[in-house]
Protein backbone atom coordinates (compact mmCIF):
# COMPACT_ATOMS: atom_id res chain seq x y z
CA UNK A 1 0.00 0.00 0.00
CA UNK A 2 1.41 3.39 -0.99
CA UNK A 3 1.27 5.90 1.85
CA UNK A 4 -0.15 9.29 0.95
CA UNK A 5 2.12 12.32 1.40
CA UNK A 6 2.11 14.16 4.73
CA UNK A 7 0.35 17.48 4.19
CA UNK A 8 2.36 20.26 5.85
CA UNK A 9 1.02 23.77 6.48
CA UNK A 10 3.94 26.22 6.38
CA UNK A 11 2.74 29.51 7.86
CA UNK A 12 4.32 32.93 7.32
CA UNK A 13 2.73 36.35 6.66
CA UNK A 14 4.97 37.06 3.65
CA UNK A 15 6.69 34.43 1.51
CA UNK A 16 9.56 35.42 -0.75
CA UNK A 17 13.16 36.53 -1.12
CA UNK A 18 12.97 39.87 0.70
CA UNK A 19 14.07 39.65 4.34
CA UNK A 20 16.07 37.03 6.24
CA UNK A 21 13.04 35.32 7.76
CA UNK A 22 11.21 35.17 4.44
CA UNK A 23 14.27 33.73 2.67
CA UNK A 24 14.58 31.16 5.46
CA UNK A 25 10.97 29.97 4.99
CA UNK A 26 11.16 29.92 1.21
CA UNK A 27 14.44 28.01 1.04
CA UNK A 28 13.33 25.41 3.59
CA UNK A 29 9.88 24.98 2.03
CA UNK A 30 11.26 24.43 -1.45
CA UNK A 31 13.81 21.92 -0.19
CA UNK A 32 11.06 20.01 1.61
CA UNK A 33 8.74 20.18 -1.41
CA UNK A 34 11.36 18.36 -3.48
CA UNK A 35 11.46 15.44 -1.04
CA UNK A 36 9.33 12.31 -1.31
CA UNK A 37 6.47 11.89 1.12
CA UNK A 38 5.71 15.56 1.78
CA UNK A 39 3.08 17.88 0.31
CA UNK A 40 3.93 21.48 1.14
CA UNK A 41 1.20 24.13 1.55
CA UNK A 42 2.12 27.76 2.25
CA UNK A 43 -0.42 29.82 4.18
CA UNK A 44 0.51 33.49 3.74
CA UNK A 45 -1.00 36.90 3.29
CA UNK A 46 1.17 37.51 0.23
CA UNK A 47 3.99 35.93 -1.71
CA UNK A 48 6.60 37.45 -4.03
CA UNK A 49 7.54 34.17 -5.67
CA UNK A 50 5.82 30.88 -6.42
CA UNK A 51 6.95 27.31 -6.92
CA UNK A 52 5.18 24.65 -8.98
CA UNK A 53 5.89 22.17 -6.16
CA UNK A 54 4.15 24.23 -3.45
CA UNK A 55 0.44 24.97 -2.92
CA UNK A 56 -0.44 28.52 -1.82
CA UNK A 57 -3.36 29.67 0.35
CA UNK A 58 -4.27 33.32 0.95
CA UNK A 59 -4.67 34.35 4.60
CA UNK A 60 -6.40 37.71 5.26
CA UNK A 61 -4.96 40.26 7.68
CA UNK A 62 -6.87 43.09 9.36
CA UNK A 63 -4.23 45.80 9.71
CA UNK A 64 -6.40 48.61 11.08
CA UNK A 65 -6.60 49.17 13.94
CA UNK A 66 -3.00 47.98 14.25
CA UNK A 67 -3.52 45.77 17.32
CA UNK A 68 -5.61 43.41 15.16
CA UNK A 69 -2.73 42.65 12.78
CA UNK A 70 -1.20 39.67 14.58
CA UNK A 71 -4.36 38.18 16.05
CA UNK A 72 -6.31 38.45 12.78
CA UNK A 73 -3.57 36.65 10.83
CA UNK A 74 -3.46 33.99 13.56
CA UNK A 75 -7.23 33.49 13.54
CA UNK A 76 -7.64 33.35 9.77
CA UNK A 77 -4.56 31.15 9.29
CA UNK A 78 -5.88 28.51 11.67
CA UNK A 79 -9.33 28.64 10.04
CA UNK A 80 -7.90 28.19 6.53
CA UNK A 81 -5.60 25.39 7.69
CA UNK A 82 -8.46 23.52 9.37
CA UNK A 83 -10.57 23.80 6.20
CA UNK A 84 -7.68 22.48 4.06
CA UNK A 85 -7.16 19.38 6.22
CA UNK A 86 -3.45 19.55 7.03
CA UNK A 87 -1.55 16.84 8.92
CA UNK A 88 0.96 19.15 10.59
CA UNK A 89 1.24 22.90 11.10
CA UNK A 90 4.73 24.42 11.03
CA UNK A 91 4.44 28.12 11.79
CA UNK A 92 7.09 30.79 11.45
CA UNK A 93 4.83 33.42 12.97
CA UNK A 94 2.55 33.76 15.96
CA UNK A 95 -0.72 31.92 15.33
CA UNK A 96 -3.16 30.23 17.72
CA UNK A 97 -2.27 26.57 17.16
CA UNK A 98 0.71 24.82 15.57
CA UNK A 99 2.63 21.57 15.98
CA UNK A 100 5.97 23.28 15.34
CA UNK A 101 6.97 26.90 15.89
CA UNK A 102 10.21 28.26 14.45
CA UNK A 103 11.22 31.21 16.62
CA UNK A 104 13.12 33.62 14.39
CA UNK A 105 13.25 36.29 17.09
CA UNK A 106 13.03 36.84 20.83
CA UNK A 107 9.74 36.46 22.70
CA UNK A 108 7.85 39.61 21.78
CA UNK A 109 7.56 41.05 25.29
CA UNK A 110 11.27 40.42 25.87
CA UNK A 111 12.15 42.19 22.63
CA UNK A 112 10.09 45.27 23.54
CA UNK A 113 11.28 45.51 27.14
CA UNK A 114 14.95 44.45 26.93
CA UNK A 115 16.05 45.44 23.43
CA UNK A 116 13.80 48.35 22.44
CA UNK A 117 13.44 49.41 26.10
CA UNK A 118 9.84 50.49 25.73
CA UNK A 119 6.52 49.80 27.42
CA UNK A 120 4.15 47.37 25.75
CA UNK A 121 1.51 49.03 23.60
CA UNK A 122 -1.89 47.47 22.92
CA UNK A 123 -0.43 45.96 19.72
CA UNK A 124 2.48 44.51 21.74
CA UNK A 125 0.21 43.04 24.42
CA UNK A 126 -2.03 41.34 21.85
CA UNK A 127 1.02 40.01 19.97
CA UNK A 128 2.59 38.70 23.20
CA UNK A 129 -0.71 37.04 24.18
CA UNK A 130 -0.97 35.30 20.81
CA UNK A 131 2.62 34.09 21.09
CA UNK A 132 2.07 32.76 24.62
CA UNK A 133 -1.13 30.99 23.54
CA UNK A 134 0.78 29.21 20.78
CA UNK A 135 3.88 28.25 22.77
CA UNK A 136 2.06 27.03 25.89
CA UNK A 137 -0.66 25.09 24.05
CA UNK A 138 -0.63 21.30 24.27
CA UNK A 139 -0.57 21.04 20.48
CA UNK A 140 2.79 22.84 20.16
CA UNK A 141 5.23 19.94 20.49
CA UNK A 142 8.43 21.37 19.03
CA UNK A 143 9.95 24.87 19.15
CA UNK A 144 12.87 25.64 16.86
CA UNK A 145 14.78 28.75 18.03
CA UNK A 146 17.29 29.80 15.35
CA UNK A 147 20.13 30.14 17.90
CA UNK A 148 21.05 29.53 21.53
CA UNK A 149 20.64 33.30 21.96
CA UNK A 150 16.92 32.90 21.20
CA UNK A 151 16.72 29.65 23.15
CA UNK A 152 17.95 31.30 26.36
CA UNK A 153 15.35 34.07 26.16
CA UNK A 154 12.61 31.62 25.20
CA UNK A 155 13.26 29.41 28.24
CA UNK A 156 13.42 32.48 30.51
CA UNK A 157 10.05 33.73 29.24
CA UNK A 158 8.36 30.30 28.97
CA UNK A 159 10.06 27.82 31.36
CA UNK A 160 7.43 25.19 30.54
CA UNK A 161 8.70 25.12 26.94
CA UNK A 162 12.17 23.84 27.86
CA UNK A 163 11.55 20.23 26.79
CA UNK A 164 9.99 21.26 23.47
CA UNK A 165 13.03 23.21 22.28
CA UNK A 166 15.52 22.14 19.63
CA UNK A 167 17.88 24.81 18.27
CA UNK A 168 17.62 24.83 14.47
CA UNK A 169 19.88 27.44 12.82
CA UNK A 170 19.10 28.58 9.29
CA UNK A 171 20.74 26.96 6.30
CA UNK A 172 22.55 28.46 3.36
CA UNK A 173 22.47 27.81 -0.37
CA UNK A 174 26.08 26.84 -1.11
CA UNK A 175 25.53 26.26 -4.85
CA UNK A 176 26.20 29.85 -6.07
CA UNK A 177 29.50 29.97 -4.21
CA UNK A 178 30.58 26.61 -5.59
CA UNK A 179 29.54 27.35 -9.17
CA UNK A 180 30.92 30.88 -9.54
CA UNK A 181 34.57 31.51 -10.33
CA UNK A 182 36.17 33.41 -7.44
CA UNK A 183 38.79 35.20 -9.55
CA UNK A 184 36.22 36.33 -12.12
CA UNK A 185 33.95 37.73 -9.38
CA UNK A 186 36.91 39.27 -7.57
CA UNK A 187 38.11 41.10 -10.67
CA UNK A 188 34.64 42.29 -11.74
CA UNK A 189 33.45 43.59 -8.36
CA UNK A 190 36.77 45.19 -7.47
CA UNK A 191 36.98 46.94 -10.82
CA UNK A 192 33.41 48.24 -10.32
CA UNK A 193 34.40 49.97 -7.06
CA UNK A 194 37.97 50.95 -7.88
CA UNK A 195 39.57 48.39 -5.59
CA UNK A 196 42.95 46.97 -6.63
CA UNK A 197 43.96 43.33 -6.53
CA UNK A 198 46.47 44.12 -3.75
CA UNK A 199 43.86 45.64 -1.44
CA UNK A 200 42.47 43.51 1.40
CA UNK A 201 38.69 43.85 1.46
CA UNK A 202 36.70 43.75 4.69
CA UNK A 203 33.04 43.21 3.86
CA UNK A 204 30.02 44.48 5.81
CA UNK A 205 26.46 43.57 4.75
CA UNK A 206 23.46 44.95 6.62
CA UNK A 207 20.20 46.84 6.26
CA UNK A 208 20.66 48.88 9.45
CA UNK A 209 24.12 50.40 9.93
CA UNK A 210 23.47 51.46 13.52
CA UNK A 211 22.10 48.13 14.76
CA UNK A 212 24.74 46.14 12.85
CA UNK A 213 27.60 48.03 14.53
CA UNK A 214 29.13 49.95 11.62
CA UNK A 215 30.52 52.63 13.97
CA UNK A 216 32.62 50.07 15.88
CA UNK A 217 33.73 48.51 12.59
CA UNK A 218 34.99 51.88 11.31
CA UNK A 219 37.00 52.35 14.53
CA UNK A 220 38.45 48.84 14.16
CA UNK A 221 39.42 49.38 10.51
CA UNK A 222 41.13 52.65 11.50
CA UNK A 223 43.11 50.65 14.07
CA UNK A 224 43.94 48.04 11.44
CA UNK A 225 45.28 50.77 9.11
CA UNK A 226 47.56 52.07 11.88
CA UNK A 227 48.81 48.59 12.78
CA UNK A 228 49.34 47.24 9.26
CA UNK A 229 49.12 49.93 6.56
CA UNK A 230 50.88 47.54 4.16
CA UNK A 231 47.69 45.44 3.98
CA UNK A 232 45.94 48.26 2.08
CA UNK A 233 42.58 47.63 3.83
CA UNK A 234 39.29 48.60 2.20
CA UNK A 235 35.93 48.48 3.98
CA UNK A 236 33.14 47.62 1.54
CA UNK A 237 29.76 48.58 3.03
CA UNK A 238 26.75 46.90 1.38
CA UNK A 239 23.25 47.76 2.51
CA UNK A 240 21.04 50.53 3.81
CA UNK A 241 21.66 53.23 6.39
CA UNK A 242 22.82 56.83 6.71
CA UNK A 243 26.06 56.95 4.69
CA UNK A 244 26.62 60.66 5.39
CA UNK A 245 26.98 60.05 9.12
CA UNK A 246 29.42 57.17 8.63
CA UNK A 247 31.44 58.94 5.94
CA UNK A 248 31.99 61.73 8.47
CA UNK A 249 33.00 59.15 11.06
CA UNK A 250 35.44 57.62 8.55
CA UNK A 251 36.90 61.07 7.84
CA UNK A 252 37.41 61.72 11.56
CA UNK A 253 39.20 58.39 12.02
CA UNK A 254 41.34 58.82 8.91
CA UNK A 255 39.89 56.11 6.68
CA UNK A 256 37.73 58.19 4.35
CA UNK A 257 39.72 56.80 1.39
CA UNK A 258 39.36 53.23 2.65
CA UNK A 259 35.55 53.04 2.97
CA UNK A 260 33.22 52.37 0.02
CA UNK A 261 29.40 52.44 0.19
CA UNK A 262 27.56 50.39 -2.45
CA UNK A 263 24.00 51.07 -1.30
CA UNK A 264 21.38 48.30 -1.34
CA UNK A 265 22.53 45.42 -3.53
CA UNK A 266 19.71 44.27 -5.82
CA UNK A 267 21.66 41.74 -7.91
CA UNK A 268 22.97 38.33 -6.91
CA UNK A 269 25.15 39.03 -3.86
CA UNK A 270 27.35 35.92 -4.03
CA UNK A 271 29.94 37.66 -6.29
CA UNK A 272 30.34 40.43 -3.69
CA UNK A 273 31.17 37.91 -0.98
CA UNK A 274 33.60 36.14 -3.31
CA UNK A 275 35.38 39.44 -4.03
CA UNK A 276 36.16 40.05 -0.33
CA UNK A 277 38.81 38.68 2.06
CA UNK A 278 36.87 38.67 5.33
CA UNK A 279 33.46 39.57 6.77
CA UNK A 280 32.52 41.56 9.87
CA UNK A 281 29.23 42.26 11.68
CA UNK A 282 29.16 43.67 15.22
CA UNK A 283 25.40 43.81 15.78
CA UNK A 284 23.89 45.20 18.96
CA UNK A 285 21.48 42.26 18.71
CA UNK A 286 20.89 39.77 15.91
CA UNK A 287 18.99 36.55 16.56
CA UNK A 288 21.13 34.77 13.97
CA UNK A 289 22.55 36.81 11.07
CA UNK A 290 22.09 34.91 7.82
CA UNK A 291 24.77 37.03 6.12
CA UNK A 292 27.36 35.37 8.41
CA UNK A 293 26.57 31.97 6.90
CA UNK A 294 26.56 33.44 3.39
CA UNK A 295 30.03 34.90 4.00
CA UNK A 296 31.28 31.54 5.26
CA UNK A 297 29.83 29.82 2.19
CA UNK A 298 32.06 32.14 0.14
CA UNK A 299 35.08 31.01 2.15
CA UNK A 300 35.39 34.17 4.26
CA UNK A 301 36.54 34.09 7.89
CA UNK A 302 34.25 36.26 10.03
CA UNK A 303 34.27 38.54 13.05
CA UNK A 304 30.97 38.93 14.91
CA UNK A 305 29.81 40.23 18.28
CA UNK A 306 28.64 37.94 21.13
CA UNK A 307 25.07 39.21 20.61
CA UNK A 308 24.85 37.68 17.13
CA UNK A 309 23.15 34.27 17.15
CA UNK A 310 25.63 32.94 14.59
CA UNK A 311 28.14 32.81 17.46
CA UNK A 312 26.96 29.18 17.71
CA UNK A 313 28.90 28.31 14.55
CA UNK A 314 31.99 30.53 14.96
CA UNK A 315 35.06 28.93 16.52
CA UNK A 316 37.62 31.47 17.74
CA UNK A 317 40.86 31.31 15.81
CA UNK A 318 39.54 28.67 13.44
CA UNK A 319 36.80 30.05 11.15
CA UNK A 320 36.55 33.49 12.76
CA UNK A 321 36.28 35.37 16.05
CA UNK A 322 33.54 36.42 18.45
CA UNK A 323 34.54 39.75 20.02
CA UNK A 324 32.60 42.47 21.84
CA UNK A 325 32.34 45.72 19.80
CA UNK A 326 33.90 47.72 22.64
CA UNK A 327 37.18 45.83 22.21
CA UNK A 328 38.18 47.63 19.02
CA UNK A 329 41.94 47.13 19.48
CA UNK A 330 41.46 43.37 19.81
CA UNK A 331 39.24 43.40 16.70
CA UNK A 332 41.94 45.30 14.78
CA UNK A 333 44.58 42.78 15.88
CA UNK A 334 42.40 39.86 14.78
CA UNK A 335 41.85 41.57 11.43
CA UNK A 336 45.61 41.83 10.92
CA UNK A 337 45.94 38.11 11.60
CA UNK A 338 42.96 37.13 9.43
CA UNK A 339 44.12 39.17 6.45
CA UNK A 340 47.60 37.65 6.33
CA UNK A 341 47.66 35.27 3.40
CA UNK A 342 48.30 31.94 5.12
CA UNK A 343 45.83 32.51 7.98
CA UNK A 344 43.24 33.90 5.57
CA UNK A 345 43.34 30.78 3.41
CA UNK A 346 43.26 28.38 6.38
CA UNK A 347 40.41 30.15 8.18
CA UNK A 348 38.50 30.67 4.94
CA UNK A 349 38.68 26.94 4.20
CA UNK A 350 37.31 26.10 7.67
CA UNK A 351 34.57 28.74 7.27
CA UNK A 352 33.49 27.12 4.01
CA UNK A 353 33.37 23.70 5.67
CA UNK A 354 31.14 25.18 8.40
CA UNK A 355 28.74 26.56 5.80
CA UNK A 356 28.61 23.26 3.91
CA UNK A 357 27.56 21.52 7.15
CA UNK A 358 24.64 23.98 7.31
CA UNK A 359 23.35 23.61 3.76
CA UNK A 360 19.57 23.89 3.36
CA UNK A 361 19.40 20.27 2.18
CA UNK A 362 20.93 19.10 5.48
CA UNK A 363 18.43 21.15 7.48
CA UNK A 364 15.51 19.92 5.37
CA UNK A 365 16.38 16.28 6.13
CA UNK A 366 16.43 17.05 9.87
CA UNK A 367 13.02 18.73 9.65
CA UNK A 368 11.63 15.88 7.54
CA UNK A 369 12.62 13.36 10.23
CA UNK A 370 10.85 15.45 12.87
CA UNK A 371 7.71 15.70 10.71
CA UNK A 372 7.60 11.92 10.40
CA UNK A 373 8.25 11.49 14.12
CA UNK A 374 5.40 13.85 15.06
CA UNK A 375 3.01 12.18 12.63
CA UNK A 376 3.56 8.87 14.42
CA UNK A 377 2.68 10.49 17.77
CA UNK A 378 -0.92 11.71 18.13
CA UNK A 379 -1.17 15.36 19.15
CA UNK A 380 -2.88 16.41 22.38
CA UNK A 381 -5.89 17.61 20.35
CA UNK A 382 -6.47 14.30 18.57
Amino acid sequence: MVRRPIKIAMVVPRYGRVGGGERFVMALTEQLAAMDGLEMHVFANRWETRSDDVFFHKVPIISFPRFLTTISFAYFANRRIAAAGMDLIHSHDRILQADIFTAHGLPHATWIREVRRKHLSLFDRVTAWTEKHLITSARCRRIFPVSTLVQEKMVAAFPQSRNKILVMPPGVDTAPYNLLNRETCRNRIRKQFGISGKDRVILFVGMNFEVKGLDAIIDAVAGLKRMAPNLNPKLLVVGKGNPRRYKEMARETGIQEEIIFTGVWHDEIAPVYLAADMFIMLSVYDTFGLSVLEAMAAGLPVIISPTVGARDIVRNGENGYVIAPAHTEEISQCMVHMLESEANQRMGRLAKETAQAHAWSTMAHKVDRIYNELCSIPSAQE
